[in-house]
């Protein structure tokens, strides 16, 4: 849970030693043109090894005897024309791969010729700051490199014209940064150190930028009625809670977008109990509520101009004596009933109550869910795209629209009258699962028949909040998934 980098970003830089990090587009001439020794050495070495300055390609070069730096590292952009904020970010991820054991990096970044917005370079240093992430908290035996008392630390200076221009966008990308690092941090976190008190108070902790917390307990839920919820709660010895964040950024009066995250810190099955392989992974089953709370936290630390709620329900799903069962009927707050067949499709009763609870009291402009819902999801899609269902097709096209800009990808699947019968039940209201056919689909209706008439998305992130492929931004267990997706989409469609 620790970053070993620390960033400057500068008009120039002197040299001496260390690595010098120059950016190039293909087949263009590398940034750095003032540091005439090791720019005349790359451009050399690229001649002669025909290096293309493809996406993310590098061609590393040792300095020659008397050169300010020691190594000189080419970075590839790929095509002028193919270049955008996304390639800017990987980029950044990329560079900060480079580093080897070098403590002093030097990253020209004012390639000739590109047209260079100073959005760009911030977007660079996030991507370099979010490959550094590293959870290590419980490391007791350290590399060689870090025997010392305090860790290796990489001074990296950026080196840019227009190094003020960039400052100016900082306090957005480390917001984003920060809350990123915020939701990796809560799924990497072990369940006996992560249980819903704890969470619930690591969402109290963002009183300190402005948002309002709200804790309720037991005894509350049982008096609202959220007997779904309170059911999967039953078999563990660790109390629920359900955390209600408001950020009043905008608008006094104005309808807020409420964002709604399944928090099961921990999820066994319950008496449907899990296959032990791979159990261990269900410390992550609460993906969805981390990232509604990175994203209050990126929320209110850059200031949104947005009135915004975040609710998510913390509970653990245990096989205790006083487990909820198989063929129990439970009832929802909105009062409908639900049929139990299969205790580990739990997170669709913690998200009802929470679903029906954020509709009936802030009345929002829309609702969001995230949850680690389904493993249908990943055999549909893998672990590079989460499923996106939704009731209005305007709210999935900003939704997808967001999901390319921030590289959180989202890809619509289907509802329809067709897969609702499938949960249909003979004694209740509904049933918690439709069988295996089609599972994140019936998943999906089964929640949709709490949120009434208003516009709402559902967002199954099973395959990308935990153990998703390690890419330029990402080398961590927990990815984070979500908090860029979601700023993005309300930065592009609410704040003007």
């Amino acid at each position: 849970m620790s970053s070993n980098i620390e960033i400057a970003i500068s008009k120039s830089a002197k040299l001496k030693g260390g690595l010098a990090l120059l950016l190039t587009a293909e087949d263009g001439t590398p940034a750095g043109r003032d540091i005439a020794d090791p720019q005349k050495v790359s451009e050399k070495a690229s001649s002669v090894e025909r290096f293309k300055a493809g996406r993310f390609a590098s061609l590393d070069v040792l300095a020659p005897h008397g050169s300010p730096a020691d190594k000189v590292t080419l970075l590839g952009l790929g095509k002028s024309d193919e270049i955008d904020l996304e390639t800017w970010l990987k980029a950044g991820g990329s560079a900060a791969a480079k580093f080897g054991k070098f403590d002093d990096v030097t990253i020209f970044v004012d390639v000739p010729g590109l047209d260079i917005d100073p959005l760009d370079i911030a977007e660079f240093v996030l991507g370099l700051k979010l490959r550094s992430y590293r959870f290590d908290k419980y490391k007791t035996k350290k590399k060689d490199d870090e025997k010392d008392d305090e860790p290796r630390k990489v001074k990296v200076t950026v080196v840019t014209e227009a190094a003020s221009a960039v400052k100016k966008h900082m306090d957005t990308a480390d917001a984003i940064h920060d809350g990123v690092v915020l939701a990796r941090n809560l799924v990497n976190e072990p369940a006996n150190v992560l249980g819903p008190l704890e969470f619930a108070a690591a969402a109290k902790a963002l009183e300190k930028l402005g948002v309002e917390v709200e804790l309720l307990d037991e005894k509350q839920m049982t008096k609202l009625g959220m007997g779904a919820l309170m059911a999967v709660a039953r078999g563990s010895v660790r109390p629920p809670r359900l955390a209600i964040m408001t950020w009043n950024g905008g608008k006094k009066g104005d309808a807020p977008l409420a964002f709604i995250g399944k928090g099961v810190v921990f999820d066994t099955g319950g008496i449907s109990i899990k296959p032990a392989g791979g159990m261990e992974d269900m410390k992550g089953d609460m993906g969805g509520a981390a990232a509604v709370t990175g994203l209050m936290h990126t929320l209110a630390a850059r200031k949104a101009k947005v009135n915004a709620v975040g609710i998510i329900g913390l509970v653990e799903n245990m096989p205790d004596g006083d487990a909820y069962r198989p063929g129990d009927v439970v009832t929802s707050m909105s009062g409908q009933t639900i049929e139990v067949l299969n205790t580990d499709a739990e997170g669709r009763l913690v998200l009802c109550d929470a679903l029906h609870y954020c509709n009936d009291r802030f009345k929002p402009r829309l609702m969001i869910d995230l949850a680690t819902l389904t493993g249908a999801i990943m055999v549909a899609l893998g672990s590079h795209q989460a499923g996106l269902f939704s009731n209005d097709d305007e709210l999935a096209n900003q939704l997808t629209a967001a999901g390319l800009a921030s590289g959180d990808l989202l890809w619509r699947m289907p509802l329809g009258k067709e897969y609702d019968k499938l949960i249909d039940s003979k004694i209740a209201d509904m049933k918690n699962t439709g069988g295996r056919y089609a599972g994140s689909i019936t998943a999906a209706q089964f929640l949709k028949r709490f949120v009434g008439e208003t516009p709402w998305a559902h967002i199954d992130l099973a395959g990308t909040a935990m153990g998703a492929p390690a890419n330029e931004i990402n080398q961590s267990w927990g990815s984070g998934y979500g908090v860029r997706l979601l700023n993005a989409f309300v930065a592009e469609n609410f704040e003007g």
